[in-house]
């Protein structure tokens, strides 16, 4: 099967008993045994659940992988993949990585006896060098969040292999329907499936997938420990949303085409970042690893009152924070996902308080151009 039949049937046959198109919400903390001699395979839906499962093996499939295990929100997903450490293991995490998990690496890791050192995922090469006896494990993320900077997904796998790291990837901005990192040799590919693979903005929820049964497993028995799961309406809502993800995406990366496109061309805007523009520094790359350029635009104005002044005054652009919904939405990167830094770890990693950062929805192309040509006109 193709990527958006996978979406609408693997894990989701119709229900055995009444037949039902729609698979049922299982809203049951526990399951009856029929004896002591046979465990059934649900018991306890802090352990597994019926539309837990379906979700979990669709998600799998649509990234090429044999594992999945779903978690009440993507920072716990990241969290769980973290949880391939301990006391005394060192991290490598790319600069330009989510706020979130840069926050993660620098609140809690220490008090758990992790250290991290960063790297520039676009040099590969320098891993070399960072790379310290006790490094377990390696993260990045691309196209990143903001700056939609797209790096070479396998070389940065291949130069953490060199040291036997295990790689994991935050594919939350691409969605698997527009790239598949365990393809490229990746140990375990992270979502926040908040975004994309739910799309409609009403719903928490995080995944790590793999292909390794030995990291699964680890990951799966500590998610059980420690009961970062998401309930079955969360998994039944998440499972809608996957259905339309193929062609969700096609929409929001033809609208964010145009988007970037009318931005590029505006006079009262300095900058614009997304990889679908030919003069993007990281296009030739993304044509290579991406079937599509995404639904993500940042761009920035040339005054921080620029910038609050349209972040301010759209009307189809709502300022919030998150993606990847079927809505527009217009986020300010200082304020929301990269708050946690201080304004000069910002400015390192190339994210200046001019910056806004757009999750291009479904909507009408041309009604998304008209309410960023309003707000530009009152800069």
């Amino acid at each position: 099967m193709r990527f958006a039949t996978k979406a609408l049937r693997v894990g989701q046959e119709p229900d055995p008993k009444f037949r039902a198109v729609i698979q049922p919400l299982y809203q049951s903390s526990t399951f009856a045994w029929q004896d002591l001699d046979h465990i059934p395979e649900i018991d306890y839906t802090r352990c597994t659940n019926p539309n837990r499962q379906s979700l979990e093996q669709v998600i799998a499939e649509l990234e090429n992988g044999k594992h999945c295990v779903l978690f009440a929100s993507g920072m716990a997903a990241i969290s769980g993949a973290f949880s391939l450490l301990q006391n005394g293991d060192h991290l490598l995490m790319a600069t330009d990585i989510y706020g979130g998990t840069f926050r993660l690496a620098e609140k809690v890791l220490p008090r758990q006896g992790i250290t991290t050192s960063f790297f520039d995922a676009h040099k590969p090469e320098t891993i070399d060098a960072l790379v310290q006896p006790n490094t377990k494990l390696l993260i990045f993320e691309t196209p990143t969040n903001p700056n939609l900077r797209v790096s070479d997904i396998a070389a940065v796998t291949a130069a953490a292999k060199k040291h036997n790291l295990i790689v994991v990837f935050d594919n939350t901005f691409a969605s698997p329907a527009l790239q598949n990192p365990l393809d490229l040799g990746v140990d375990i590919v992270v979502h926040s499936t908040t975004k994309y693979i739910a799309g409609h903005s009403d719903v928490v929820g995080g995944a790590t997938v793999t292909n390794s049964s030995e990291l699964n497993l680890a990951i799966f028995e500590w998610n059980k420990a420690i009961g970062a799961v998401p309930s079955p309406f969360d998994c039944w809502l998440s499972l809608r949303g996957v259905k339309t993800l193929g062609c969700r995406m096609k929409a929001h990366c033809s609208n964010a085409l145009a988007v970037a496109e009318f931005l590029a061309g505006h006079p009262k805007v300095a900058r614009v970042h997304y990889p679908g523009l030919k003069d993007h520094p990281d296009h030739e790359v993304a044509k290579k690893q991406m079937k599509d350029f995404g639904g993500m635009v940042s761009v920035e104005l040339k005054s921080v009152e620029a910038a609050r002044k349209v972040a301010e005054n759209t009307q189809v652009f709502l300022l919030a924070e998150s993606l990847g919904g079927v809505e527009s939405l217009l986020a300010y990167p200082p304020l929301m996902s990269h708050a946690t830094m201080t304004e000069e770890q910002r400015l390192e990693r190339g994210i200046p308080p001019t910056m806004l950062r757009l999750s291009v929805g479904i909507e009408d192309p041309q009604d998304l151009i008209d309410d960023l040509t309003a707000a530009l006109a009152l800069v």
